[in-house]
């Protein structure tokens, strides 16, 4: 029977892959969720051919993996928010479109995609790139520069409003 190199691997550092995760997400449920995220993405990707390999990038991709939870935005309930004191702005659904618009002008047809499907279809970076045949460090390097550039166009806006 042939021996598989990544389970095998993932299995013997199973428990310092679990300290490592706990060091950056300092949750255990999460750290757990990372270390099957981690097996299921290089288990996808084909797998590794030898052991040194194997821990190599078991380390790498969790570490990647840790990474994308962080920058995740934490989501409440709407049960858990005080609106108390808030009033609701006038601001309609079309004011909304025409300042994404401005915002987003500029970015090129790539970008422009990638930042829909993160920020509009709340896709994860390892999907769009499976989507758009892409690798998932094209993908961010598109969308940092794609939040760049609207970052620009933001101080822009404002400025310009300012002046006003």
């Amino acid at each position: 029977m042939k021996k598989d190199n990544l389970t095998y691997s993932f299995l013997a550092l199973r428990d310092k892959l679990h300290r490592s995760a706990i060091a950056f997400l300092k949750n255990e449920e999460d750290a757990k969720d990372a270390l099957q995220d981690t097996f299921f993405n290089l288990w996808r990707n084909g797998g590794v051919d030898t052991e040194p390999e194997a821990r190599n990038k078991l380390f790498a991709v969790l570490r990647n993996v840790c990474i994308d939870r962080l920058r995740r935005p934490r989501t409440f309930g709407i049960d858990n928010i005080n609106t108390e004191g808030l009033e609701a702005d006038s601001i309609q659904f079309e004011d909304m479109e025409r300042y994404e618009t401005l915002l987003t002008s500029g970015l090129s047809d790539i970008q422009r995609q990638i930042y829909s499907l993160v920020s509009h279809k709340g896709m994860e970076y390892d999907a769009i790139a499976e989507y758009l045949k892409m690798s998932v460090e094209a993908v961010r390097m598109n969308m940092s520069r794609a939040r760049k550039k609207i970052r620009e166009n933001y101080k822009r806006l404002e400025n310009e409003s300012a002046r006003r």
